[in-house]
């Protein structure tokens, strides 16, 4: 299962997000919900860091998962993206919710 975990501050705010696990609905190279997920993240990674220029803390680790962090000062130009990002998962985890969960965590 894929886990995906949204970083927020007390009042709701976008900080970034993780994403590890896999979704295992099909076999490697054929796995739609895999597909969507890393695709969607990739975008979003690379439009904080590359187009919008956020003070981020990026990684992606061996095994695929993906951890991306931004300061609390560029929350508010990189919020509608984040928030795009997380309506984007939350539609694939009602559809699929055997192979994704979304979840929030405080920071």
């Amino acid at each position: 299962m894929i886990r995906a975990e949204f970083f927020t501050t007390l009042q709701g705010e976008l900080l970034g997000f993780q994403i590890k696990g896999h979704a295992g609905a099909a076999k490697k190279g054929g796995d739609v919900v895999c597909a969507a997920v890393s695709s969607a993240a990739y975008m979003a990674a690379n439009t904080i860091t590359e187009i919008l220029h956020a003070d981020a803390m990026a990684d992606v680790d061996e095994e695929g998962g993906m951890f991306l962090r931004i300061s609390k000062k560029d929350a508010p130009n990189c919020s509608d993206l984040l928030k795009g990002f997380k309506l984007h998962l939350l539609a694939l985890e009602e559809q699929y919710p055997e192979n994704i969960h979304v979840n929030y965590t405080e920071v």
